[in-house]
């Protein structure tokens, strides 16, 4: 359990270049097993790598289990943040959040979700090269910013990226509150982007619109209504956590994706043969992609599947138990936490062959509608990601694009380091070019 009120806090937030199962994790389930007890930021915490705990958790949420995380990342995320919220609550939340990321809002926003990367390809290619972690993360958050709340970076006075940038830089770090450490800066970063927020929430709600256009729309709707159980500080959480969770995972994901493209080439090929595919059906190849087109990118979505396995984005996924459990020989006290943890059920060689190396393949004939007891990438349980849908959407989009216009080659950077999440410290600069451009490229040495 570590020292006093300490525990194992330093350990586990220590940075690695691993790509396995992060040390703090593998050296403890060697040691104790599958299930095993530590403490983090003065909290008991059980940690489990084993799949049908994880299942169990999953599905007992809100009889046996409920979400919960730490008083620091509820500090940072908001206390009526939506992964502090239960019951009724959660669900009525998630169906508003569904409003503009379910299926039929998504077939809306396929030629959206192109045009930007396109237009943002188009853009990169004219420069010498550019930070891709860093570049699609403006991407994804213009888009999403846009279809939230109707923000346009280039016609606002103030930024409100430059809020979130503040914030994710500190988000995974050790918790404390002083001037000059990472964890401030996030606060101040949250209190920026909040303030920002409900500056644009008070100011839509004095103006008069006869249809809704985005998600503030919606929520305005509610907080008209009478007894609603939505509030403006939930609604204000809400909009905060959707920001964050869409263009940081999603960028990540994007730049892993890009990187193992540029390492395996035969992956590249087979993925620009089913792209290149799509086009040649097609009576005018310069037409847009349609759902059709989307729903049949059977290696895309394999790829997906692939990257968002081995990046391993969310190092822990957190519970609390509601009562006393006993499972496989193990008690679970009352009250304690329990984190759930995907990089180990990801890289579990006894259900993934070779679990370190890149392979789409291994999904061939498999469909994922949901979490399984081997894939959680995306959650679990009532909790699922409801960002899940657009999240692939936005993949599959861009490497179309991208795969079928355009090579690339990295120019500098694509360490990874976790910390425990996936980060690109130094980032992965890459020079994108045009297929029939016969662009100079730059001179580097191997170990580049």
């Amino acid at each position: 359990m570590g020292f006093p009120l300490l525990g194992e806090t330093l350990q586990f937030f220590s940075p690695n270049t691993s790509s396995d199962i992060p040390p703090f994790i593998k050296k403890r389930m060697k040691r104790y097993g599958p299930i095993f007890k530590t403490n983090l930021v003065g909290r008991p915490v059980v940690v489990s790598t084993d799949p049908d705990l994880n299942y169990f958790i999953f599905q007992q949420e809100g009889q046996v289990f409920q979400s919960w995380y730490p008083d620091t990342f509820t500090e940072i995320f908001g206390r009526q943040n939506v992964g502090s919220l239960h019951g009724f609550m959660y669900k009525y939340l998630k169906n508003l959040v569904l409003n503009l990321f379910g299926p039929e809002s998504l077939k809306k926003m396929l030629p959206e979700v192109e045009q930007t990367a396109c237009r943002t390809l188009e853009k990169w290619s004219c420069e010498d090269s550019v930070d891709l972690k860093e570049a699609t993360a403006r991407m994804i958050f213009d888009l999403t910013a846009k279809k939230l709340i109707s923000y346009d970076s280039t016609k606002s006075s103030e930024n409100l990226r430059d809020s979130f940038v503040a914030f994710i830089q500190g988000l995974i770090s050790f918790p404390l509150d002083v001037p000059g450490t990472a964890y401030h800066k996030c606060l101040q970063g949250r209190k920026r982007a909040m303030k920002m927020l409900k500056n644009m929430l008070q100011e839509r709600r004095g103006m008069q619109k006869k249809e809704q256009e985005d998600f503030f729309d919606y929520v305005i709707e509610e907080l008209k209504k009478e007894g609603t159980v939505l509030t403006e500080a939930i609604a204000l959480d809400l909009m905060f956590v959707l920001l964050f969770a869409s263009f940081e995972t999603t960028s990540l994901a994007l730049t892993y994706a890009t990187k193992v493209l540029s390492d395996h080439p035969l992956v590249l090929k087979q993925l620009q043969e089913e792209h290149e595919a799509i086009l040649k059906r097609r009576e005018d190849p310069n037409s847009g992609i349609t759902w059709k087109e989307y729903k049949s990118m059977t290696y895309t979505f394999q790829f997906i599947n692939e990257t968002v396995r081995l990046a391993n984005i969310v190092p822990g996924i957190f519970r609390k138990a509601l009562r006393e459990i006993n499972f496989k020989g193990y008690t679970i006290p009352k009250g304690w936490a329990v984190m759930v943890c995907p990089p180990a059920v990801h890289l579990n060689p006894a259900k993934y062959q070779d679990p370190l190396s890149f392979n789409p393949r291994r999904w061939e004939g498999i469909e994922l509608n949901g979490a399984t007891k081997h894939f959680m990438a995306f959650g679990g349980g009532m909790r699922f990601c409801v960002g899940t849908d657009f999240t692939k959407v936005q993949m599959a989009i861009f490497l179309h694009c991208l795969v079928t216009k355009y090579r690339w080659r990295p120019v500098k950077g694509g360490n990874i380091v976790r910390t425990p999440g996936l980060q690109f410290p130094n980032g992965f600069h890459v020079q994108i070019m045009e297929k029939d451009q016969t662009k100079q490229e730059p001179e580097f040495n191997k170990t580049n």
